[in-house]
C-alpha cells in the first residue's frame, strides 16, 4: 500500500512562492486541505486506499508545518490562502476537483467555495472552523502569542517532547488517539527550526477573524455543487450542531456522522473517511 510520507514532493510556483505537494494515483482529482500546524501527512491513511481510483493531490499549505517559507509580503490571511488553493487548481489545470478539508483548512475551503468555485466539482468538510468558531476558544491565545516577538517559538519548544503533544493546548483535543510521534514531530519541526516559517505562521494567526467565516456562511447557499459533511459526533472543539447548520445552508449537502472521533477524522477514522469519499466523488 502507498505510504504518503515516503513519496517525493513536487513543487509549483504560486503567488506566495513555492508550494510543495504530493501527487499520487490517477482519475478524478481530489485536493486535500489540512489545518494549522499540520501538513499533508495528516491525510496519509486516507489517501492510501483512494489512490487506485482517484488522483490525490496533497499540498503542504503555508500554515506552519510547511518546509518552504512564503515570499516576503505574501498574502497569508485566510482569504489569501484560499486564493492560493484556487491558484493551485488553475496552475495544475484541474477541473471538477473535489476539495477535502479539515480543521483550519475547512474555513479556507469555505472561502474557496464562495469566492473561487469555478474549478470545484464538490466539497467535503470534516470537523472544522465555521461561523463564529474561528479559532476555537481553546486555541485563541495563539493569536495573542503571535503578536509578541519570539513568543511562538517559546510556546512550541516544550512540544519537542512527544508526550507533551497530547496536552489539550497541543494536539490532545484534536484526536482521540495519539498521533504517531514521527508525524506530529514532522508537523512541528518547520515552525520550531525555521525563523521564516514561524514568521508565516504568526502572520496567518494574526489574520484569523471570525468575520471571514461568518461572511462565508452567509454565501454558502450559492455553492450548488454536491457537499459532504463527514463530521465527528463527539468532537469537543467543532460541535456537531455546526455540521447540521452547514447542511441546512448548502443546497446539495449530505451529512454523515463519524462516531468515535474528534476533529482529526483523518487520524481517528481514516477508513471511514476513505469509504465516504469513495462513495461521494464521481468516478468520471
Amino acid at each position: 500500500m502507498i505510504r504518503l510520507p515516503d513519496l517525493p514532493h513536487q513543487e509549483v510556483r504560486l503567488a506566495h512562492g513555492t508550494l510543495r505537494y504530493r501527487d499520487v494515483g490517477s482519475g478524478p482529482p481530489i485536493v486535500f486541505v489540512h489545518g494549522l500546524l499540520t501538513n499533508g501527512t495528516l491525510w496519509r491513511e486516507v489517501v492510501a486506499p483512494l489512490a487506485d481510483r482517484f488522483r490525490c493531490l496533497v499540498p503542504d499549505w503555508p500554515l506552519g508545518a510547511h518546509a518552504v517559507p512564503a515570499a516576503a509580503g505574501a498574502d497569508l490571511t485566510p482569504r489569501g490562502v484560499a486564493g492560493l488553493v484556487a491558484e493551485f487548481l488553475e496552475r495544475l489545470d484541474l477541473h471538477g476537483a473535489t476539495l477535502v478539508a479539515n480543521d483550519t483548512g475547512g474555513a479556507i475551503a469555505q472561502l474557496v467555495a464562495v469566492e473561487h468555485p469555478e474549478r470545484l466539482g464538490g466539497l467535503v468538510l470534516t470537523p472544522c472552523d465555521a461561523f463564529d468558531n474561528f479559532l476555537p476558544r481553546l486555541f485563541r491565545p495563539l493569536q495573542y502569542v503571535a503578536r509578541v516577538p519570539g513568543a511562538l517559538q517559546l510556546v512550541l519548544q516544550p512540544l519537542r517532547c512527544p508526550p507533551l503533544r497530547r496536552l489539550p493546548v497541543a494536539y490532545g483535543r484534536l484526536s482521540k488517539r495519539p498521533v504517531p510521534a514521527d508525524i506530529s514531530g514532522g508537523w512541528l519541526r518547520p515552525c520550531l527550526t525555521h525563523r521564516l516559517v514561524r514568521r508565516d505562521t504568526e502572520r496567518f494567526l494574526r489574520a484569523i477573524d471570525p468575520r471571514d467565516t461568518l461572511d462565508a456562511a452567509s454565501r454558502l447557499g450559492s455553492f450548488t455543487r454536491p457537499v459532504l459533511l463527514a463530521w465527528a459526533t463527539e468532537d469537543p472543539l467543532f460541535p456537531y450542531a455546526h455540521a447540521e447548520r452547514l447542511a441546512s445552508i448548502f443546497p446539495r449537502a449530505t451529512l454523515e456522522p463519524v462516531p468515535d472521533s474528534w476533529a482529526f477524522v483523518p487520524e481517528d477514522q481514516p477508513a471511514r473517511l476513505a469509504a465516504l469519499l469513495q462513495a461521494f466523488v464521481p468516478r468520471s
